[in-house]
């Protein structure tokens, strides 16, 4: 399957988006869930981040689960 070009440039700045990892951090008020190792497209030049849908259902799932169990402070690692 070809890769179209135009979703490999960052929305923010227009330059080269690169497949990374990154830490995505919720604070929900009650407490605070930190996810690392989220897969994401990084921009090379403005570093803007970009989590696709199912890495986004992940983290859902991580924080409301954390949410209903009452925790003050969570963190987690995600696994590709």
């Amino acid at each position: 399957m070809k890769k179209d070009k135009q979703t490999d440039l960052c929305a923010t700045c227009g330059s080269q988006m690169e497949q990374g990892k990154t830490t995505f951090t919720v604070d929900y008020g009650s407490g605070v869930v930190v996810v690392r190792n989220v897969p994401a497209m990084i921009c090379t030049h403005c570093g803007s981040e970009w989590i696709d849908d199912q890495q986004a259902e992940k983290i859902e799932k991580i924080v409301d689960e954390a949410k209903s169990q009452k925790r003050e402070l969570e963190v987690m690692s995600l696994s590709a």
